[in-house]
């Protein structure tokens, strides 16, 4: 799949459902200024060919989950081994190799702390092969989640403007929200297609479809769920990828996580605890194209104290979690 060439209506589309993942698809042809047919069968060949994949998921800190991003070592006999086995757990997300095969890097959302804490402090050290656990809790996340990627820059500023949903929530600034039976069975259908109709919603949550509509609705004005598109930034032509472990001063830390939350080349950046105190994950075109970032965009961002660069060799899990029979699960593997 990596080597099909995507055009630049095939960007367009991308970028238009990085905006709003669940726009019409005659929404998305009056914007994108083609057919509706046109929109459809790109859409079609692009989600079948395993190239896109829009999914709906629960928003981490807005429902409870507790997060933390992991650098497991292993032995290096073992690390694919291990890593494929994180990916299959229910509570990880976003699993990569790096650092010459050894190093794993991946997001734990635990439904509760106790679940957090055993596969810490029990299941990961008790792992054959597994040298060495570091964990750092996700504070505040600064690009990733609701905030979508500005890697892809081929629509029109008012074609973005026309597709631009309202703004959940700021983090915080609501009490937790608690999803219930019915919203876990909306969001065991939307974690395997964020696009599914109201029927099918209707169908598996035992509901109406204008209260299916309703209900999903809220979820979204609620910032309780978020529309995610995975893609292979691959097929996009970006073969670099990195994750970027950088230490801040604190008194600089949030303008910094939001500085590499504005740049193109971060789809994910958030503070953490830990000595190094903020982590982002770097897509660019080629190694001199980060480099170029490294030295010039990083390198102007105050208060970095001290940056490792650890370079991407697989990424073995790419979208986060899915719900399904009301509990939460891992996505089917990627194509």
């Amino acid at each position: 799949m990596n080597s099909v060439e995507l055009d630049t209506l095939d960007q367009a589309l991308i970028q238009a459902l990085m905006i709003d993942g669940r726009a019409s698809f005659s929404r998305l042809s009056e914007v994108l200024e083609v057919s509706d047919q046109t929109v459809v069968r790109r859409y079609r060949r692009l989600r079948g060919g395993g190239l896109v994949r829009v999914v709906g998921l629960p928003m981490g800190p807005r429902v409870g989950l507790f997060e933390s991003w992991l650098r497991v070592q292993c032995a290096p006999d073992a690390s694919l081994a291990v890593a494929e086995a994180l990916a299959r757990r229910p509570d990880i997300a976003w699993v990569k190799l790096g650092s010459g095969g050894t190093d794993i890097h991946c997001m734990t959302k635990a439904r509760n702390r106790e679940d957090r804490d055993a596969l810490l402090l029990d299941k990961l050290p008790r792992t054959r092969r597994v040298t060495g656990v570091t964990a750092h809790t996700v504070l505040r996340m600064f690009g990733g989640g609701p905030e979508r990627w500005f890697g892809l820059d081929v629509l029109r500023p008012d074609q973005v403007a026309a597709l631009e949903p309202p703004r959940p929530p700021a983090p915080g600034s609501r009490p937790r929200y608690g999803l219930d039976e019915t919203e876990l069975a909306l969001l065991a259908v939307l974690g395997q297609d964020g696009r599914a109709g109201y029927p099918e919603l209707a169908r598996a949550a035992g509901l109406s479809e204008s209260t299916a509509r309703r209900r999903l609705e809220r979820l979204r004005e609620e910032g309780a769920m978020y529309l995610d598109v995975e893609i292979v930034p691959r097929t996009l032509g970006f073969e670099a990828e990195t994750t970027l472990m950088l230490t801040v001063a604190p008194a600089d830390l949030a303008a910094a996580g939001a500085a590499l939350g504005g740049h193109p080349e971060v789809p994910f950046a958030a503070a953490v605890t830990g000595a190094a105190n903020l982590v982002a994950v770097v897509v660019c075109r080629d190694t001199d194209a980060l480099y170029t970032y490294l030295t010039e965009r990083i390198g102007a961002v105050p208060g970095i104290r001290q940056v490792e660069v650890i370079p991407t060799l697989k990424t073995v899990k790419r979208a986060g979690m899915l719900v399904e029979d009301g509990r939460l699960v891992d996505p089917p593997p990627v194509p």
